[in-house]
């Protein structure tokens, strides 16, 4: 994951260059806390009511916004310290930066999970209680963060195992290609999310493929599943937009010489707020059942009587 702003030069005024640096920190911190809100309300709603923390798909949901909270959080704050101190040292960097790295590679994993569970759901419904139990579920879970994890470690050892201390006292613009600048890094970086992509996305043609057989013979299931697939894979796109920053980064530069920051700007709305604004849309708000109680926490009235009532994956 990189997140740079570059440089501080700007054009113009300094009060239009400070008013247009606010604008972009406002506009950034207000999306920011507006996505957590919505977030931290669908997390309440799933803690409140025992229908959901009960169910395999609302908790594979449920961790992918706990997730996006962590990876939203984690880089507007970077943001903020750019444009407040433009370079910090390594050491507090790698703080941040790690976070935001493990977190990315965790949600094509979820999502993939998210795609498996859908094809056991409607391809194997007999077995769907055995094998989509709880325990597993967190298991899963588990392995999503020790993949991610054992992912990042090899760049932490090999920044401490090559690069002398004085590095990491040194100050940087913060991102992980300036960080983990050695070859070996950049290698095992590219390696992996080629890896982590091709193993993500035959999950989901696959599924879909199962899943889209079961559709023609016209069961409401089927087509519901299918269709969810697909936005599994949209929200991969999403995703992948990450992986391909230094490529945006240039078409955007070549588009637009001379504006540098509004390039960034613009590179960070995409790869990292609207990712993270789908996410709740796509996944929360199309199910009937969450949907009906999040509204009434989202609109403060916990006071309400609810009605359990039966699963349905929109």
């Amino acid at each position: 994951m990189n997140l740079t702003l570059g440089n501080r030069n700007g054009t113009g005024s300094g009060n239009d260059v400070l008013t247009t640096a606010v604008g972009r920190n406002v506009t950034v911190v207000v999306l920011g806390i507006t996505i957590n809100y919505i977030n931290a309300t669908m997390v309440h709603t799933f803690n409140k009511h025992q229908v959901f923390r009960l169910n395999v798909r609302y908790i594979l949901f449920i961790h992918l916004v706990y997730n996006d909270m962590i990876q939203l959080t984690t880089s507007i704050s970077l943001f903020i310290f750019f444009y407040a101190f433009n370079t910090i040292y390594v050491s507090l960097c790698c703080l941040f930066i790690l976070p935001a790295i493990v977190t990315t590679l965790n949600t094509p994993l979820n999502l993939a999970f998210m795609a498996a569970e859908c094809y056991i759901a409607v391809c194997t419904p007999l077995h769907y209680n055995y094998i989509c139990t709880i325990r597993r579920t967190y298991f899963a879970i588990g392995v999503i963060w020790t993949l991610s994890v054992l992912s990042v470690l090899p760049d932490v050892v090999i920044l401490l195992a090559t690069e002398p201390l004085e590095f990491l006292n040194s100050r940087v613009h913060c991102n992980r290609d300036t960080v983990f600048r050695s070859i070996y890094s950049v290698k095992k970086r590219d390696a992996s999310h080629i890896l982590f992509l091709v193993v993500v996305w035959l999950t989901l043609i696959y599924t879909y493929c199962r899943i889209l057989f079961v559709a023609k013979a016209a069961n409401s299931d089927a087509k519901k599943a299918r269709n969810t697939i697909l936005l599994h894979g949209f929200q991969v796109l999403l995703c992948m937009m990450v992986y391909v920053q230094p490529t945006l980064h240039q078409v955007f530069s070549y588009l637009f010489p001379g504006a540098e920051k509004s390039v960034y700007f613009a590179i960070f709305i995409i790869n990292q707020i609207i990712p993270r604004f789908a996410s709740p849309i796509i996944y929360g708000l199309r199910d009937k059942t969450f949907r009906r109680y999040f509204r009434l926490h989202l609109l403060c009235t916990d006071n309400c009587l609810c009605d359990h009532a039966v699963f349905q994956w929109v």
